[in-house]
């Protein structure tokens, strides 16, 4: 496989989903085409590396997850259901990776809390201007320290729901649950990150 579809370079933003549908790029890289498996890596490597990252906080455990994840998803592309979209299924690959290094590491998946420096140095826009840019910074850094006193079950469901923008039952395939058990424990994550958020801002005030 090109190393430029797994490796560990600085990783571009992700392409708005324009261009060769899905299914017709699965088929031809499912038919040994590296053109399409290049296109399939480019257009999904940067959500899964978001993914690892603020599910582990960690920029390098979030690049092996990453390189990991995407070796994965092409050795197992011959498998890969017609019916479901490629984000959920690589977002299900991405989160069984991070909990094989928790795993390996013997730590429970709360244990690895995502650090807010870490992630808002990644997910801030370089196109906002200075001033918008501080002021998004530190909403965000307000937001992942919320976060990251959250348990991880409720971390991710926020972060695939409001951080990634899946449905209902996409969530439902990547986390393995019944479409209501998402939208109860969505629910009752929010209510917990509001009160956070809420409570961060008294003892700022």
């Amino acid at each position: 496989m090109n190393e430029a579809m797994v490796g560990r370079q600085p990783l571009m933003a992700s392409p708005d989903g324009t261009g060769e549908s899905e299914s017709a790029l699965v088929d031809q890289a499912r038919a040994g085409h590296t053109g399409a498996r290049e296109t399939l890596a480019q257009r999904y490597r940067q959500p899964a590396y978001v993914l690892a990252l603020q599910m582990l906080g960690n920029r390098d455990d979030a690049m092996d997850v990453t390189q990991d994840a995407m070796l994965r998803f092409f050795t197992t592309l011959n498998s890969f259901d017609s019916e479901r979209r490629v984000q959920p299924w690589l977002f299900t690959i991405v989160r069984n990776q991070v909990r094989d290094l928790w795993r390996r590491r013997r730590r429970r998946p709360g244990d690895s809390a995502p650090d807010a420096d870490s992630l808002t140095s990644q997910l801030v826009s370089p196109a906002a201007s200075p001033e918008a840019d501080l002021r998004r910074q530190q909403l965000r850094e307000e937001v992942w320290r919320a976060l990251a006193t959250l348990s991880s079950e409720q971390r991710e469901i926020i972060v695939l729901r409001d951080f990634h923008d899946l449905s209902y039952n996409d969530i439902a395939q990547v986390l393995g649950i019944p479409i209501g058990t998402v939208m109860s424990r969505l629910h009752g994550a929010r209510r917990q990150l509001r009160a956070r958020l809420e409570e961060g801002g008294r003892h700022h005030a």
